[in-house]
């Protein structure tokens, strides 16, 4: 893959931001060294064990395995080695959205260079917020169930159901609320829907079923709560619960799945990503920074693949009310109302605002079922 001028931008903007955030990263870290460390422990509490000792460590299995790969080194050296694999990870996603959107207008007359152009101003926008999960907080399951999202929604676009399926139960494996951005397989031609969704529930089930078979009180880890803050949106809807409330989660899945396939029926299915990630925000009652991560990503993919504007004005929209929200506005009070009206404004605005249709994924060029490709794969973006 050819490296462009606006690949090298992206780089130097992600290698600035790491170097500013790094001295104060790692927040989270330990609990990853501590779960991978009692998944391949022989203790009572780790093991298959370990969701039902642990309900603490909602990290999915996937990602325990994933930071195992770390465990052999130093301690500080694992960790900053895991960071800068997180943030290169980053890059990659800027990579395959562009790729993504390259292969979604294929046949359009797309000007790429406008192409790269709109993908470097919101590449801008989501590398800070990509710093805030990758290094400053380090939450390698976040991380990794946004990467394989992102595969998942390039696959998509090419119309691959088998590792639409794969990479969406790897996204679930690796954190379960990734769950959320599962219409992203309705976007498939509806002949496929089963083969994907066999792939889908199959490996879902292979990660998490031994848990649970393992150790029955691992149910008991769905029912973790966490406190309900000051600043979230859940405050204005009148919850004043100080912990989650017992209907929280599910009401959280049921709204982004519901919202999601919503988008795929309006034939908006690159909103599907922002729309699960909105319903996390809107619902869930705490308000870490590093949640904005996946609000930024489906804003990146929205405004390279969903629309054909230069400027990508909700990923900067995002960053601002997000991220210089928790920074800058005064009271709790006003950060809640703020998340709360992005949440509205950008659900809305996807699934209602007039659009250009656009053929579904799939139809264009490069399809993977056997018949000749008829157009040249698209340029790198």
């Amino acid at each position: 893959m050819p490296v462009r001028r606006h690949h090298v931008l992206l780089l130097a903007w992600t290698v600035l931001w790491f170097l500013l955030v790094e001295p104060s990263g790692g927040f989270s870290w330990h609990y990853l060294r501590q779960g991978e460390e009692l998944l391949f422990s022989d203790r009572p509490d780790g093991g298959l064990a370990l969701y039902a000792h642990h309900p603490e460590l909602q990290i999915g299995p996937v990602s325990l395995v994933v930071a195992r790969l770390f465990a052999p080194f130093p301690p500080h050296t694992g960790e900053l080695l895991a960071e800068a694999v997180m943030s290169g990870l980053g890059l990659a996603m800027l990579v395959l959205v562009g790729r993504t959107a390259a292969r979604h207008y294929l046949g359009t007359g797309t000007n790429h260079r406008r192409l790269q152009q709109r993908l470097l101003i919101a590449g801008l926008a989501f590398i800070p917020m990509w710093v805030e999960v990758s290094v400053r907080f380090a939450h390698l399951d976040d991380v990794l169930a946004l990467f394989f999202t992102t595969l998942a929604a390039h696959e998509v676009s090419r119309g691959r159901a088998t590792r639409v399926g794969v990479y969406l139960a790897l996204a679930v494996d690796a954190k379960p609320w990734a769950l959320a951005f599962a219409p992203l397989i309705l976007a498939l031609p509806r002949a496929r829907w089963p083969r994907t969704v066999l792939w889908f529930a199959g490996l879902v089930a292979v990660a998490w079923l031994p848990f649970y078979l393992g150790d029955l009180d691992t149910m008991a880890a769905a029912t973790f709560t966490i406190p309900n803050q000051p600043a979230s949106a859940l405050r204005w809807f009148g919850v004043t619960d100080p912990a989650t409330p017992w209907w929280d989660r599910p009401a959280q899945f049921a709204l982004g799945l519901a919202l999601g396939t919503l988008a795929v029926w309006r034939g908006r299915w690159p909103a599907v990503v922002l729309l699960g990630a909105d319903a996390r925000i809107l619902l869930d009652p705490s308000v870490y920074t590093y949640y904005s991560a996946s609000i930024l990503l489906g804003t990146l993919l929205w405004d390279t693949v969903g629309q054909r504007r230069l400027v990508p004005w909700w990923s900067w929209i995002a960053l601002a009310a997000l991220y210089g929200g928790t920074l800058f506005l005064p009271s709790d009070a006003a950060r809640g109302f703020v998340r709360l009206a992005f949440v509205v404004l950008s659900a809305g605005y996807v699934l209602l605002w007039p659009t250009q249709r656009r053929r579904g994924p799939g139809q264009a060029a490069g399809r993977t079922d056997g018949r000749r490709r008829t157009e040249r794969e698209p340029a790198a973006v």
